[in-house]
């Protein structure tokens, strides 16, 4: 067997490492970024609850981030791993701030509803459903239930 393995000759070492690809899937956060490797990239708005593939290959300083459909949203350069940086693109920027400020309003709040004592039409609704009960039958006696817990505790 050495000898068979002696006479074949190895293949010199590729001049580059092989080119290959982390995928991962991702959640995007209200914010409009998704989480990676310790750092959040940002993506349009209005993608919040969305799944998305954040994309890098290997040998590489940049992420890009798909959607589940495979088209393009983000390309942002990789920051160090765990460094808790938020890297948003100007535009991603631009345009979070533009559909916060759209939200946005200067109406009054809406006003609360009064606690208002039921009615009597309620309260013979309440009685009806509850087939007669006047309030002073016992739904539930207790006193049976102390006097199980003192037998046990004997």
């Amino acid at each position: 067997m050495g000898e068979l393995a002696a006479a074949e000759p190895l293949l010199a070492l590729p001049a580059a490492p092989y080119p290959a690809t982390v995928i991962v899937t991702r959640t995007v956060a209200a914010n409009a970024a998704v989480a990676f490797r310790g750092n959040f990239y940002s993506v349009p708005p209005g993608l919040a609850g969305t799944t998305v593939q954040c994309r890098h290959r290997l040998g590489t300083a940049t992420l890009q981030v798909h959607s589940a459909a495979g088209a393009r949203l983000a390309s942002h350069r990789l920051e160090p791993d765990g460094a808790g940086v938020l890297v948003r693109d100007p535009g991603h920027a631009a345009a979070l701030e533009a559909a916060v400020l759209a939200a946005f309003t200067t109406s009054p709040p809406c006003q609360r509803k009064g606690n208002h004592p039921p009615s009597p039409a309620a309260r013979a609704e309440a009685a009806r459903l509850l087939g007669g009960l006047d309030g002073g039958e016992v739904a539930v006696d207790l006193a049976r239930y102390a006097e199980l817990a003192e037998a046990v505790g004997r």
